[in-house]
């Protein structure tokens, strides 16, 4: 049965674009539909949920800015218009099983460093998507830089 709606997971690095590449690729075959997410993390994640100051302005910022390099990160790609570009806020794993969930889609992509040891135990948002994941999940092999 060939996928029909292809949903790529990325982090807005140079990374990503070899991730995209293979899922247009699948999509290209499958003839499926191809959509992007970015996840914007709350900021209180990052110092462990207790923060003594208001965020919300610096987290604005932050999600106006992501979506400004999603919209540009996305330029070489014509195919992925504006609807297929979306931008949410929360916990990534939880967040691109809902999209995924609310998208129907029948295959997540995301890129995977490949880490050992240590990075392997703290797990990863690779790892965090495949389990409990709605669908089949694609993780692209990333080069590490030379």
């Amino acid at each position: 049965m060939p996928y029909q709606h292809i949903l790529v997971a990325i982090d807005l690095t140079e990374d990503c674009h070899p991730v995209i590449l293979r899922a247009q690729d699948l999509a290209i075959c499958n003839q499926a539909k191809l959509s992007l997410v970015h996840i914007v993390e709350p900021m209180a994640m990052a110092f462990g949920g207790d923060v003594p100051m208001d965020l919300s302005m610096l987290q604005q910022q932050q999600f106006d800015q992501a979506r400004e390099r999603l919209d540009s990160f996305a330029g070489p790609y014509p195919q992925l218009t504006a609807e297929q570009r979306h931008l949410t806020y929360g916990q990534p794993r939880q967040e691109i099983h809902r999209l995924a969930e609310e998208q129907g889609c029948d295959l997540i992509v995301v890129g995977s460093h490949g880490r050992h040891g240590l990075a392997l135990l703290l797990g990863s948002t690779a790892n965090d998507v495949l389990h409990g994941a709605p669908c089949d999940v694609l993780a692209v092999r990333l080069k590490k830089p030379q």
